[in-house]
């Protein structure tokens, strides 16, 4: 897939297709909700902007999501340790942006709509277990079991019973981030929109999908491909 937004595309279909572009349109005070159906180059000029910073922002998310959606075979042959520093650099750092920049979106969603649509307020409640869950998780790798995997690869760990029941544990924590994921979309009835739903309220729903499946690209690449070396 190429990158393909240029001066002539519309917002809101940049945001349709990619929509954590919204977080770049929200910084540079463009309106891609009520005010999306214009062209970038017209966003561009209402705003004061330079168009080929703007074009640069919007590639540079592009190609975050690009090669995520490269991961799933080509880390099988790549030692352990490129794979954590892969999972780090490209989970890990991009799952909490995520987190922190979605957050807000989804309060406001379920505050404004909760009393009309009452899933929201499941749907915020989940997100927010979820958020704290995989933040925890995520640090609990980077601070003790990453270091013990890097340990059983060279021979060096101490205790290698307690290192694989650490192992063990993230697998069950990653079975329980996938269930509160699953039951995200069973509220949502697999994200599917009400004829009243907002842009912001389009944009929770298509950010929460895009969501799981960087969880789940992130969870294939432990359980699949790292976990199993040491299980």
């Amino acid at each position: 897939m190429s990158f393909t937004i240029t001066a002539n595309s519309l917002v809101k279909d940049i945001v349709n297709e990619l929509p954590k572009t919204s977080d770049v349109f929200k910084k540079n005070r463009i309106d891609f909700c009520c005010g999306g159906n214009i062209p970038l180059a017209t966003a561009v000029s209402q705003n004061n902007l330079n168009l080929d910073t703007l074009l640069a922002e919007l590639k540079e998310v592009f190609e975050t999501y690009e090669n995520a959606e490269k991961d799933v075979d080509v880390w099988t042959n790549s030692d352990s340790t490129t794979i954590i520093n892969h999972v780090i650099s490209n989970y890990h750092r991009v799952s909490e942006e995520e987190l922190s920049m979605l957050s807000p979106y989804v309060t406001k969603v379920s505050r404004v709509h909760g009393d009309n649509h009452p899933e929201l307020l499941q749907v915020n409640e989940l997100f927010y277990e979820f958020k704290k869950e995989l933040m925890e998780h995520m640090a609990k790798e980077e601070a003790v079991v990453f270091p013990l995997i890097k340990q059983l690869a060279d021979g060096t760990v101490e205790n290698r019973e307690e290192a694989i029941e650490m192992i063990v544990e993230l697998e069950k924590e990653h079975d329980h981030a996938g269930e509160i994921l699953r039951k995200i979309r069973a509220v949502t009835s697999d994200f599917t929109l009400p004829l009243d739903a907002c842009g912001t309220y389009r944009l929770v729903y298509a950010r929460l999908e895009a969501l799981e499946g960087l969880t789940f690209m992130h969870v294939h690449l432990e359980n699949n491909i790292l976990f199993p070396r040491y299980i």
